[in-house]
């Protein structure tokens, strides 16, 4: 399962996913530091299976943040991050996009 949040801001829509079994972890290796821990009310939002992800997203985003291998397969598969953009922390893997306009 996945939680998925949609930020509001002035620049546009930001979304939040996250592999449920990450929700309360810190995810690091030598170069990344990532604190899902301390920062789970960011990506705590709906709490559902990848294939209802499309249903809840907006026509366009402003940026996205999203960890976990669930959550990144979901992503890619909906067009909503590239494979090419995604990362890897001690076998988790995750993604920034940003459009800039």
């Amino acid at each position: 399962m996945i939680y998925i949040k949609l930020h509001n801001s002035e620049d546009g829509v930001l979304l939040a996913m996250c592999d449920e079994e990450l929700i309360n972890k810190v995810i690091e290796d030598s170069d990344v530091y990532i604190n899902v821990r301390d920062y789970s009310d960011f990506y705590k939002g709906s709490l559902v299976n990848g294939n209802e992800v499309k249903r809840l997203l907006p026509r366009k985003l402003h940026s996205a943040d999203i960890i976990g291998n669930e959550s990144i397969k979901t992503a890619v598969e909906n067009s909503i991050i590239k494979k090419d953009n995604v990362k890897n922390a001690n076998g988790i893997r995750y993604a920034h996009a940003y459009r800039i306009e």
